[in-house]
């Protein structure tokens, strides 16, 4: 069965600033979706609205056509990767993979650099290592769908590839809502794409749809 996220009628203004206009976006599961957009379009504050941690003028957002004004509280439903660290220092790289409910093992069979590293505390790894963590634990959580705010941004090259993959494997149970300024990637991975401007969501149906929008000349 395919589930779905809509946000539609979204407005947010800041101050006499109108950031969002009457936004229009869907993610389904077994779908990758990606937003992008320049700096300042508001694709953050999208996933903030989406999420429930930031307030709009209007929104409405359903989960197969059911309105969840708060889905921070429902982790069955969605989870959502920051730009920002998150994971509080404290706690060890085990503590934090096995309070996701996911095994440890499987974590260092996709990066080995990991084996000798359980016991370590988060505060003790780089700021690519902790951000790989986040990834890791947010992309393979036990949530229908998940969005990704910067996610490929401090990883090294093959570890890009890997969550990728991670990814693919993981959109056959869930939806996936994703943007980020390496935008090679995005498109190389998404099923569906918006290019958010001049704070309207466009669904794209070509590369010549991104150019013309001014997002990039690809």
């Amino acid at each position: 069965m395919t589930h779905k996220l809509e946000a539609d009628g979204i407005l947010l203004e800041f101050g006499r600033r109108k950031i969002l206009s009457d936004i229009y976006l869907k993610c389904e599961t077994g779908k990758i979706t990606g937003i992008l957009g320049r700096n300042g379009q508001g694709k953050t504050c999208l996933m903030n609205i989406i999420y429930g941690s930031l307030e709009a003028i209007s929104k409405s957002i359903r989960f197969d056509n059911v309105s969840t004004f708060n889905a921070f509280k429902r982790p069955d439903l969605l989870q959502y990767l920051p730009q920002f660290n998150f994971i509080p220092k404290s706690l060890t790289l085990k503590r934090i993979i096995v309070d996701f409910d996911l095994d440890y093992s499987e974590f260092e069979e996709h990066f080995l650099e990991y084996q000798s590293k359980y016991k370590s505390s988060i505060s003790n790894l780089s700021g690519g290592e902790k951000r790989l963590v986040e990834v890791y634990i947010i992309v393979k959580s036990n949530s229908q769908f998940v969005m990704l705010d910067e996610p490929f941004s401090h990883l090294m090259p093959l570890q890009i590839e890997k969550i990728v993959e991670i990814m693919k494997v993981e959109k056959i149970k869930k939806g996936f809502l994703v943007t980020d300024h390496m935008y090679k990637q995005i498109l190389d991975i998404c099923d569906d794409l918006y290019v958010l401007t001049d704070g309207k969501a466009h669904l794209t149906k070509s590369i010549s749809d991104i150019e013309s929008l001014g997002y990039a000349r690809l």
